[in-house]
């Protein structure tokens, strides 16, 4: 008598992962389709033996999109789209082996490994002179106005200058790095009139000026440990004569006339005088004309 016995392999073992628990440190100027964890480091075992179908999801939100899996095959895990460290900094991917495809209707047996990612901030951007306006939603630039500021003719001043709208002062945006700035003239400092302190930025004066002209200055600022970061302000030092007497109206008191119905934008005519339109004056005796 030959008894035939068949074993048939039930599905009754789960996928085993081999490190089920990871993280990565990613740059966060890491190129688009790198490799963020490679298909080894995410091996499955099976004891059944089965064909293993991948899934990869995030627990964060808004940090969809971010990372994807080569195939629901190919568990290897890259980066799908550019990375913003000013939008988050740190998640957590689930990623699911099942011995079944998502949609099988059969009983599936599943293993999940957690990765988590921490952004590390780049270098990215170069410094912003302060005060700037953000330009864009994903504060990426920054706009700053030109500095100015005004010497006295024939006169030394021993004081950093004062400036509008504010010190001459850069930031590094990419604050986690906090790059050191340092500060140089780089344009039109004609005959070396002024020099930077490259620490504070302070601007003072080396000589006096003796004719009234306007300079036109370029400031750099520069990160210490990366010199292709840089920005330039434009500084714009105005001569002028000292101003020794205060301006003062020419009268104490002006009467004006207005008539009812006029629009919006029609001058007020001087007081007993309907058809001279009445003009407010001030004298500055510093200068000519008058101001």
């Amino acid at each position: 008598l030959e008894i035939l016995v068949t074993i048939l392999n039930k599905n009754d073992n789960d996928p085993v992962f081999a490190q089920p628990n990871l993280s990565r440190t990613v740059p966060e100027d890491t190129k688009v389709n790198a490799t963020i964890v490679a298909r080894e480091e995410l091996s499955v075992t099976d004891a059944d033996l089965d064909t293993i179908y991948y899934e990869l999801t995030t627990t964060v939100q808004d940090t969809d999109g971010y990372f994807a899996i080569r195939g629901v095959n190919n568990p290897e895990i890259y980066l799908q789209k550019a990375l913003d460290y000013d939008k988050f900094n740190l998640t957590t991917l689930l990623l699911y082996a099942r011995d079944r495809p998502v949609t099988s209707p059969e009983p599936t047996n599943t293993a999940t490994a957690t990765i988590t990612i921490v952004l590390e901030q780049s270098d990215t951007r170069p410094p912003w002179f302060q005060p700037c306006t953000l330009i864009h939603a994903d504060n990426s630039v920054c706009i700053s106005s030109p500095y100015s500021g005004r010497v006295n003719i024939s006169e030394m001043s021993t004081e950093p200058l004062l400036l509008e709208p504010g010190p001459l002062y850069a930031i590094d945006p990419d604050y986690t790095i906090n790059d050191r700035i340092v500060y140089s003239i780089v344009g039109g400092n004609t005959d070396g009139v002024f020099s930077v302190d490259a620490d504070t930025g302070n601007l003072t004066m080396n000589k006096i000026v003796t004719s009234p002209d306007a300079f036109l200055l370029q400031v750099m600022a520069t990160q210490v440990s990366n010199i292709r970061k840089y920005s330039v302000a434009t500084v714009e030092i105005k001569v002028i004569n000292r101003s020794l007497h205060p301006p003062y109206f020419e009268k104490g008191i002006y009467n004006g006339t207005v008539f009812v119905g006029q629009p919006r934008g029609s001058f007020v005519y001087q007081a007993g005088e309907p058809s001279t339109p009445l003009v407010i004056a001030a004298v500055d005796e510093d200068y000519f004309p008058d101001v």
